[in-house]
């Protein structure tokens, strides 16, 4: 096996919302030991990087992660090893948000939403994050509710108004989905609209790409090559699903998939910190446990960049250019079914990390000094 030293670098960003109580639609799950502010999901998220060495970024999401002083917080990540990272904006659990957000026909509404986003963008100079994530949950459900041409106008003026506020080392990271939670119509429902977006906007905005927010059966590595040639591929929300927006942990429903999208990023480079693309984690666990969950997460990733790296791109564009079709698959195949855990497991030791983290972290005693510390109060909740 060639080495892995195209892995130097890499590092995967952990979403804070996945440390707090989730659940399904129909009910929020408790466990033990749960974190009760953005300090203690902090410090769930510094166990997956100390014991992974992969995940050195926490993104934030505005307002469940708001606190009296970022100075203080950001004192807290650097004393953990980890640093803020992206600032996630939240204009989906607000009652005024019924009918959109950026993209209200009421002007009061889309100025609410304008300002929130200026916040994130205070939050951001406070913290030193430099991205600005916007999902919005904007969307018809019924043809003639409102105007799909006038949504986008007013979509296109909101984005103006946000992105001429951010600051020269601000990104504007715009996601996409093609459904949820309104059916008819999603006003950004696809990477072209984002894209379109993006562009119009300027070079700081650039498209977030997440697994699940595709149609089943849409070729997912086709869409982050085309981002990829206009460099506008600005971030990458990993996941992994069944049917939608399912976030399970990456690469348990489709592994060859994640290896067949991780494959494209490295035969451009992309998984080079330089390529600007920032890796992220977008998962809610609702039956497993949180940090091993994120763990294993991150290891899923690691273990297909590896495998990424062992295609032999010389032996496959001459397959190509021969025409030869099975050869070429194989040349992927070879790849992809070899077995790089006990490198993976070797490098891990030779940094002075455990071969196998997962069992590291049970073994460390952590979640039940949680458990027994976390007690009165209330613990953090997805949305809270």
């Amino acid at each position: 096996m060639t080495d892995l030293d195209g892995l130097d670098g890499f590092t995967i960003e952990v979403p804070s919302w996945a440390y707090g109580n989730s659940g399904t639609r129909f009910k929020v799950f408790t466990r033990p030991g749960g974190p009760r502010n953005p300090y203690e999901k902090l410090s769930d998220a510094a166990q997956v990087n100390r014991l992974t060495g992969l995940a050195d970024r926490v993104s934030l999401h505005i307002p469940w992660d708001l606190v009296d002083d970022w100075s203080d917080l950001k004192a807290h990540a650097d004393k953990l090893g980890v640093r803020i990272g992206a600032i996630n904006s939240n204009v989906f659990q607000d009652d005024d948000y019924r009918l959109g957000s950026l993209c209200n026909p009421d002007p009061a509404i889309r100025r609410k939403a304008i300002d929130h986003h200026k916040q994130c963008l205070d939050v951001m100079r406070q913290t030193g994050s430099t991205d600005l994530k916007i999902w919005l949950p904007d969307g018809l459900n019924y043809a003639g509710q409102d105007s799909l041409r006038g949504r986008q106008e007013r979509l296109a003026e909101s984005l103006r108004e946000i992105y001429d506020a951010s600051d020269d080392d601000h990104r504007i990271l715009l996601e996409y989905k093609f459904f949820e939670p309104y059916f008819y119509a999603t006003d950004i429902p696809d990477w072209g609209t984002s894209l379109l977006h993006c562009l119009a906007l300027g070079e700081r905005a650039t498209v977030v790409l997440d697994t699940g927010h595709h149609a089943p059966g849409t070729n997912i590595e086709f869409i982050v090559m085309q981002l990829l040639r206009q460099g506008r591929l600005g971030a990458f929300d990993f996941n992994s699903r069944y049917y939608a927006d399912d976030d399970l942990i990456v690469g348990s429903a489709d592994p060859f998939q994640l290896f067949r999208i991780m494959s494209e990023i490295v035969a451009v480079g992309a998984h080079r910190p330089e390529s600007g693309v920032n890796f992220m984690l977008d998962q809610c666990h609702n039956i497993e446990e949180k940090i091993p969950g994120q763990i294993r997460s991150v290891l899923n990733v690691e273990a297909a960049l590896a495998k990424a790296l062992l295609v032999d791109q010389e032996a496959i564009a001459a397959a190509q250019r021969a025409g030869d079709v099975l050869g070429a698959h194989q040349v992927l195949m070879d790849a992809f079914e070899t077995d790089v855990r006990s490198a993976l497991a070797d490098r891990r030791e030779a940094r002075g990390l455990p071969r196998d983290p997962v069992k590291a972290f049970q073994a460390s005693g952590y979640a039940e000094t949680a458990a027994a510390q976390r007690v009165g109060g209330t613990q953090a909740s997805w949305g809270a």
